[in-house]
C-alpha cells in the first residue's frame, strides 16, 4: 500500500515499521525483562536511556520490524499501558510463560477468523496482549457478540476502567 503522508517501509531507518508503539509504565525496567523473557527478544541495549534517579526514559526491544518503546511513568504523567497484537508461533505457550511471570490469560486460545488462532493476556503493568497465530485449515467461528471472543476482552477492560 502506498500512501502520500507515510513513509515508504523501505525508506523507514534501521529496517523499522512505520509505526511503533510507546509504553508509559510503572518499573519500565520490568516491564522490558518481562517482554524479552516471554517472547524471547532482545533489548536494543544502546537505546536504553535512563535517568539520574534510575528511572527509565527511554527502553526499546524489537518484535518483527517494530520497535516497542517504554518509559518509566513521571511524578504528574499518567501510565499508558497499551493494547497490543503479536504473531507468535503458538499462542498457549506463550501464555503459560507469561503467567509465570504475572500475567493473567484473558482469553484462552480460541478459533478465530481467517484461519488463526487467538489468545489474550493481561501483564502486570495492564497492557493487554492480542496474540495470533496461523492456524491453516481451521475453520471460522460463527460470529457472536455473547461468545468468548468478546466476552473476555469486555470483562478485562471493565475491571481496567477504575485504574
Amino acid at each position: 500500500m502506498t500512501s502520500d503522508i507515510l513513509l515508504p517501509d523501505q525508506s523507514v531507518p534501521t529496517a523499522g515499521a512505520v509505526l511503533n508503539p510507546f509504553v508509559i509504565v510503572d518499573d519500565a525496567a520490568g516491564f522490558v525483562t518481562f517482554v524479552t523473557e516471554v517472547f524471547g527478544v532482545p533489548e536494543t541495549a544502546e537505546a536504553r536511556t535512563p535517568m539520574p534517579d534510575g528511572k527509565l526514559i527511554h527502553a526499546q526491544l524489537r518484535l518483527g520490524t517494530v520497535d516497542l518503546m517504554v518509559a518509566d511513568r513521571l511524578d504528574d504523567w499518567p501510565a499508558r499501558p497499551g493494547l497490543l497484537q503479536v504473531w507468535v508461533r503458538d499462542v498457549a505457550t506463550v501464555l503459560r510463560r507469561a503467567a509465570g511471570r504475572g500475567a493473567t490469560t484473558v482469553t484462552q486460545p480460541t478459533p478465530f477468523y481467517g484461519e488463526c488462532t487467538l489468545g489474550r493476556m493481561l501483564d502486570p503493568w495492564n497492557t493487554v496482549w492480542w496474540l495470533w497465530a496461523p492456524a491453516p485449515g481451521q475453520p471460522d467461528p460463527a460470529p457472536s457478540r455473547e461468545g468468548v471472543v468478546f466476552a473476555t476482552l469486555d470483562r478485562t477492560l471493565r475491571s481496567l476502567a477504575g485504574r
